[in-house]
């Protein structure tokens, strides 16, 4: 049954439908394969092979009742900043170490009800904060393709799982690139919604306006189905959209002729790397072979895309950051000395330094005197990137660029670095700063045999264009059949 594992979500999902295996055989695999793979890998913070099983059996019981879906039995796994209720949350810090979460997200509710089953918890960067997965307090996640490079981040547990078979799919998180960048690095697909199409409600926040949840997977039809599951409105979100949600799935074989693909020249300068530009020029000709046309744009503002997510989002962390005090919940130091040592010693041993970096940025942006100077010109930009797209889609249906820069680095190359751990994101973080939803989908690999990403960016709500597209381009190439060798 070892072979299970490599399945997509929709060959397993077809065949726990035709009663080829059970949902309990199918987890069973997985588990196994887990454990065998986990020791190299470190993908989970919380294994949960007992709540596994259990939801496996109920998924059987369910079908055997008649009851059908895509998502019913089958094995998948949540990023550790996702809360289910009764499992253990800890967000990649020491401050949430022993954190039980007290009630389930609204997108683990859906899946519940889809009758998913829940193998843990995945290793991410701290709070989210981070392009590799190295931040994490409890050591890092490694790339299934070659163990002494990163996954990417901060989703990086979410995306090494997909690649490596530990889960047939993820849910990952994505505030400046953390869905899509990692999907590149290990070779996966991975979707970041449009701001306000997924419900943050159980998300443990780094940046409110930025935050979206996204489906990681090896197929972009797993990605619809997935996706499909999770959007909709939620009167728990304030911030989520009415927007009807479309059937994804069904909307996969959309003709390309008459597409309209943009390429912005700032994309596509110094410092990418060869073989990721000539690979994404590849996956362009092919677009434009099957009848799309291509067209070179510019967005000028896109140079200042990483100043300003690191101005407004590391703002909204300093104020969201603010309730791990020591006083409701977590990690709690130095209670004998008094209040105000309590929040200085608990903050201290419970945050990392790079969650500290960003919340020192965020409180000195919006301090007395500084807040015009950055936190309002940062808004200010923001709106200027958001404008730039909508020019660019008023002759185009999707903006096409690499989702990084390169392709995976080795372990522990950019952790001195700060500067440059950030420029892993350089691509991603304007679909962040415009609310517009983007995919990562694999094209290829480098001359090391590491994979590499391409990004397409739709319109807002527009995600079944954009999966279309990348479909398309998936069904007549074969980068989701590979896998790595472990």
């Amino acid at each position: 049954m070892s072979e299970l594992v490599w399945l997509s979500l929709a060959e397993a999902a077809g065949r726990l439908e035709r009663r080829e295996f059970s949902s309990v055989e199918l987890t069973e695999a997985v588990l196994r394969h887990i454990e065998a793979t986990e020791p190299k890998l470190h993908c989970f913070l919380t294994y949960t092979p007992e709540l596994a099983l259990a939801d496996a059996c109920a998924a059987d019981e369910r079908r055997s009742r008649g009851e059908t879906g895509p998502l019913l039995g089958i094995p998948l796994a949540i990023k550790d900043v996702i809360l289910v209720r009764g499992v253990r949350t800890t967000a990649g810090s020491k401050i949430l170490e022993n954190f039980i979460a007290p009630y389930d997200a609204t997108v683990i509710r859906r899946l519940r009800e889809a009758g998913a089953v829940f193998l843990g918890k995945l290793n991410c960067d701290e709070f989210a904060m981070g392009s590799s997965t190295e931040n994490s307090a409890f050591g890092p996640t490694r790339n299934p393709w070659n163990l002494d490079r990163v996954p990417g981040g901060s989703s990086g547990g979410s995306a090494a799982a997909v690649a490596a078979g530990q889960c047939f799919a993820s849910l990952g998180t994505d505030t400046g690139g953390s869905i899509r960048q990692p999907a590149a690095c290990c070779g996966i697909v991975g979707v970041k919604p449009t701001y306000g199409r997924v419900s943050r409600y159980g998300l443990i926040a780094y940046a409110s306006s930025f935050d979206q949840i996204g489906p990681m997977t090896r197929t972009v039809r797993d990605s619809a189905l997935l996706l499909e599951a999770i959007a909709g409105h939620d009167a728990h979100d304030a911030t989520s959209s009415a927007e009807p949600v479309r059937p994804y799935a069904w909307e996969l074989d959309q003709p390309l002729a008459g597409l309209r693909l943009a390429l912005p020249r700032e994309c596509f300068g110094e410092g990418l790397q060869n073989e990721v530009r000539t690979a994404v020029e590849r996956v362009v000709a092919w677009f434009q072979d099957q009848g799309a046309s291509v067209h070179e744009i510019s967005l000028p503002h896109s140079r200042y895309a990483i100043p300003t997510y690191y101005l407004v989002a590391t703002a909204e962390a300093s104020s969201n950051l603010a309730r791990y005090d020591g006083v409701r919940y977590g990690l709690r130091v130095g209670e004998e000395h008094g209040l105000l040592t309590m929040y200085g010693r608990t903050r201290a041993r419970g945050f990392g330094a790079e969650v500290k970096r960003r919340i020192m940025l965020g409180t000195y942006a919006l301090s007395a005197g500084y807040y015009d100077a950055y936190y309002l010109k940062g808004l200010k930009l923001r709106t200027l990137v958001r404008r730039d797209f909508e020019a660019a889609f008023t002759d185009a249906d999707i903006v096409v660029t690499p989702t990084a820069p390169t392709t995976a680095f080795r372990l522990g190359e950019r952790t001195a670095d700060p500067l440059q751990m950030y420029l892993s994101d350089i691509f991603t973080i304007s679909a962040n700063l415009a609310g517009l939803p983007a995919l990562s989908l694999p094209c290829g690999f480098d001359d090391q045999g590491l994979p590499i990403g391409i990004q397409l960016i739709g319109r807002p709500f527009e995600e079944d264009r954009i999966l279309a597209a990348a479909h398309a381009y998936e069904q007549a190439h074969d980068w989701a059949r590979q896998h790595p060798n472990l």
